[in-house]
């Protein structure tokens, strides 16, 4: 048995043999997962081309969480990505006056209506729409989980689905700079930082990272705009 063979099989008899086999199947499992994620095809964009989009309709969210305020800090960080991504964008505060002037007031109701009757009433190309699923802080063992999870989708004017997504998104404080501090301090640390998370736990940063990935950074990234920004030749 040539040396590369001893050495991964093992030198004697069928113990080594067994830990060889199995090393030999854990590299093969490795392999085959890396080749499955690489080899992921992209979510399919052809009906977002088709349509060709310049202008985009975002209406106000629907909330599942118990955060009553949840929509409002969402709806306000759905226009910057877009807009970088070269949509022109309806201003969000507005779009929500003229449709409580129609007498749609909650998101629910609003995502209830055709695409096409409020893509009409603003002239749009495209809707955009978001429902919040989770949106809370939970304490588990000294520290606090602070979770996002939002579905998106647009649709063209004719109410065609253009592009959909999902992102969830969670994140918790770090407790590991406390290198030389004993470890009743640490203790007193973890409680304390994860009690004001916990109390008042910051969903901003978490929901533009989600918008941001979703939007630009993502995989299934909606396409650059008419209007996106070029960089400058050299």
């Amino acid at each position: 048995m040539s040396p590369r063979l001893t050495s991964l099989y093992g030198r004697t008899g069928r113990t080594g043999l067994a830990g060889g086999w199995r090393s030999l199947a854990l590299v093969l499992g490795v392999a085959v997962l890396m080749t499955g994620c690489a080899t992921r095809a992209p979510r399919d964009m052809s009906a977002f081309e088709q349509a060709r989009p310049r202008s985009i309709l975002v209406v106000p969210v629907v909330n599942r969480s118990l955060d009553v305020d949840a929509p409002n800090y969402v709806l306000s960080t759905l226009p910057v990505p877009v807009a970088e991504k070269g949509y022109y964008v309806f201003p969000v505060n507005t779009t929500k006056v003229v449709l409580e002037q129609e007498g749609l007031y909650e998101g629910d109701k609003i995502h209830e209506q055709p695409p096409a009757q409020l893509a009409r009433l603003f002239g749009a190309d495209s809707v955009l729409y978001v429902r919040i699923n989770q949106w809370d802080a939970k304490y588990a063992v000294l520290t606090t989980v602070v979770t996002v999870d939002f579905d998106y989708w647009m649709t063209g004017k004719d109410g065609q689905v253009l592009w959909k997504e999902r992102k969830r998104m969670q994140w918790q404080p770090n407790n590991n700079n406390n290198a030389g501090v004993s470890p009743m301090a640490q203790l007193l640390t973890q409680v304390i930082t994860a009690a004001v998370a916990r109390a008042a736990p910051n969903y901003l940063p978490l929901t533009r990272q989600a918008n941001q990935e979703v939007f630009v950074l993502g995989p299934s990234a909606i396409p650059d705009g008419p209007y996106k920004a070029k960089a400058p030749a050299r």
